[in-house]
Formats: C-alpha cells, sequence, structure tokens
C-alpha cells in the first residue's frame, strides 16, 4: 500500500473522518511505501490544519525510521519521471508530490493507496479512504 498525505493525516489525527478507516487499512497491508516529498507535503498540510509542529515533526520522524514502512528519497531521476508524466497530463491538476508518488506505484507494482485524494483514481489506482 502507498501512503500518502492525506492517508497519513487521517492516520495521525483522530479527529478526521476516515481515521478508523485509515488505521484499518494500514494495520492490514503488510507493505507501506512513502516518499519524501509526501513528508514534505504532511508538515505543509498539518500547518495548515493548525496541528502543532512538535507533534508533527516527531509523527514525520517516526515515520522515516519505522522498519515496516519503506520511504523512497526522491532523487534526479525520479524527479525527471515525475515532471514528464505532469507535462503528459497536462489536463490534470496533478501536484509533483502527486505524479512522484504515481511513478514509485507503477514502479513497486503498487494499486492501493491509503489517501482520500480522487488523483489516484484518475490515474488508476485505488483510493482506499473517502
Amino acid at each position: 500500500m502507498f501512503l500518502d498525505t492525506s492517508g497519513l493525516l487521517c492516520l495521525f489525527n483522530k479527529a478526521e473522518p476516515s481515521h478508523d478507516s485509515a488505521r484499518s487499512r494500514y494495520l492490514e497491508s503488510r507493505i507501506r511505501i512513502t516518499h519524501n516529498y509526501v513528508l514534505a507535503e504532511f508538515v505543509a498540510l498539518a500547518s495548515v490544519r493548525r496541528i502543532p509542529r512538535i507533534p508533527t515533526l516527531t509523527y514525520i520522524q517516526d515515520l522515516v525510521l519505522n522498519p515496516d514502512i519503506k520511504t523512497i528519497w526522491v532523487d534526479e531521476s525520479l524527479h525527471r519521471e515525475a515532471m514528464t508524466l505532469l507535462f503528459n497530463r497536462n489536463d490534470k491538476t496533478y501536484s509533483l508530490c502527486d505524479a512522484v508518488s504515481f511513478v514509485l506505484m507503477r514502479k513497486y507494482f503498487i494499486a492501493d493507496a491509503l489517501t482520500t485524494d480522487h488523483h489516484f483514481e484518475q490515474e488508476g489506482f485505488r483510493k482506499l479512504l473517502v
């Protein structure tokens, strides 16, 4: 399962409507992958949602150290692949973070995303949260 920004927020914040579902899906999955652009986006999203900074940063740090989660570090090659995808999907409003996610999901043959983001469905993946 791919861990997207909105899915991580649902896991982190018990006040999120999809918190229980996110927790169940997370615990059921044996494969958990994310990337550092998702982590950067999470910090920004948490700030916008007025979630306190220290718990947010601690959560991100814990995710990176968690042996059950594979964190991919975006290098120049992966960044360029994502940019190519964005140029090829000019009719979509995907973020660069989304594009990196889609490239990685295809590379690792992952169909499911812990996300509420409809862009994953537009790109042919299954979003696991409402």
